[in-house]
């Protein structure tokens, strides 16, 4: 395998002008999104270079409670961007939230590093990556399912009411649309896994090449990681919707949401 090709500032800087293109369909297409478009970019590059920054002082000091620390970080950053797409959510709601993210991804990933790759947890080469694709892809999923769930509440709040004003209870209403939630949130990591090896190769394969890993070795961490993934983002949103629904009623069955205004509010049972 020939070593991986550096790229200088120089060369990365070519690949702005890609952005070009974007540019142009936008103001064909007549679509007033270019400045949201530089500010992302810009965003995108703080960012990511300074998250290669703190990462180059992590991984010179390998300590087990800066590698947690670390992680503590992005579970807590990914719950604010879930929450902060959902103002609806009530407190406790948005408690179940953040325990889905942290606990699955953390179950996940400590299965992942310990039995699979048979390392240290707190080996931040290892943790800190794996833990960005898992708690990333499980931040997405929750998105979906929280969409999906509101969405299904606001569109059938005439059921909601007719089934309510006969007596049905609350958890067997909302139920259903618990269960389509977490279908939705899935099928993207499905579909993906479908489409894997002859359509695309994903991400992590991809960078274990560039790197000169061989290729039968970089696939098979690409299967570990993909099932790893899904089976965070399935944990993380079954766990938040089944406990956060019930958080809709109190304990005389009793409807707490509003989901016309989608505000929190007491509504009894007529």
């Amino acid at each position: 395998m020939d070593d991986i090709i550096q790229l200088g500032l120089f060369n990365f800087a070519l690949i702005y002008i890609l952005l070009i293109v974007i540019v142009a369909v936008m103001r064909r297409s007549r679509i007033d999104q270019t400045r949201t478009l530089i500010v992302a970019c810009f965003r995108m590059t703080v960012q990511l270079v300074l998250a290669g920054l703190i990462l180059t002082v992590v991984f010179e000091n390998p300590e087990w409670w800066i590698t947690l620390i670390y992680l503590i970080v992005m579970i807590l950053f990914a719950s604010y961007l879930v929450i902060s797409k959902n103002r609806w959510l009530n407190r406790r709601f948005r408690a179940y939230v953040i325990l889905a993210i942290g606990s699955s991804g953390l179950c996940v990933l400590t299965y992942f590093v310990l039995f699979v790759m048979n390392a240290d947890i707190f080996n931040p080469q290892y943790a800190i990556p794996l833990a960005g694709m898992i708690i990333g892809n499980s931040m997405t999923g929750m998105t979906l399912g929280l969409r999906s769930f509101s969405t299904e509440l606001t569109s059938n709040t005439e059921r909601i009411d007719a089934l309510l004003n006969i007596g049905a209870e609350p958890r067997d209403i909302l139920n259903p649309f618990v269960n389509k939630a977490v279908e939705f949130a899935l099928m993207p990591t499905i579909n993906s896994m479908l489409g894997m090896g002859i359509i695309s190769l994903p991400g992590m394969m991809t960078g274990q090449i560039l790197s000169g890993t061989a290729p039968t070795v970089a696939v098979l961490y690409q299967i570990a990681i993909l099932i790893a993934i899904s089976v965070a983002v399935c944990m993380t949103v079954f766990i938040a919707l089944n406990l956060g629904y019930k958080t809709l009623y109190n304990e005389r069955d009793q409807m707490t949401f509003s989901f016309n205004d989608n505000k929190a509010r007491p509504r009894d049972k007529r």
